[in-house]
């Protein structure tokens, strides 16, 4: 639905993920282009092993006006870890973005996959260690091959719209579809009254 002045929120949340995914080498450095060009801030959930291999462009996210949060270090399902293995995990992601980054990415957290968000005992491990699990309404699912940049458009777009006021976009930083795409989802849904924020801007995050 959207709001009385006919507009809705929607946030833009990126996973990057460390470089073993396939990728085209300056696929982060165009979303970043593009948000800036399109006066746009996101949330991005950064992979402890991604700040470490990247380090200039996890720092400068802050500095660019976008939410960092976790995105744990090794991207492992959390259910298959025991709860020392998911605080550790997590932990260490932690020391990775503090000491790279320069903030604190509590509470937000953005488990691997989606993976364990039915779970209760993965949510109150993550509890404990101060964070919350941040999921999505819309996937873009970029990384499916062949799919076109105009199609992952049009998915995010319609997903987004159906949602309205609060949708979480998903997207990641690696796949080579996404700044086309991005390009068009920004235009097209802002033409459709979507204003962008981050999450932390969201009601009841």
């Amino acid at each position: 639905m959207v709001t009385a002045d006919n507009t809705f929120r929607v946030a833009l949340t990126f996973d990057a993920e460390h470089p073993d995914r396939p990728t085209v080498e300056d696929v982060h450095d165009r979303i970043i282009s593009i948000l800036e060009r399109q006066d746009v801030r996101a949330t991005f959930f950064v992979q402890g092993r991604w700040a470490q291999a990247y380090p200039a462009r996890a720092r400068a996210l802050p500095g660019l006006g976008h939410l960092v949060g976790s995105h744990s270090f090794y991207h492992v399902r959390m259910p298959l870890l025991s709860r020392a293995g998911l605080r550790n995990d997590v932990e260490q992601a932690e020391r990775a973005i503090r000491d790279i980054v320069k903030v604190d990415p509590r509470p937000w957290f953005r488990l691997p996959f989606g993976s364990g968000a039915t779970h209760t005992d993965i949510h109150s491990g993550l509890g404990a260690l101060g964070y919350r699990h941040v999921h999505w309404d819309v996937e873009a699912k970029e990384w499916r091959t062949r799919v076109t940049a105009g199609r992952v458009a049009d998915e995010s777009v319609a997903g987004a719209s159906a949602i309205g006021d609060g949708a979480i976009l998903l997207m990641h930083s690696w796949p080579r579809t996404i700044p086309g795409a991005l390009d068009q989802v920004i235009r097209r849904l802002r033409d459709a009254g979507a204003t962008f924020v981050r999450v932390d801007e969201l009601p009841g995050r």
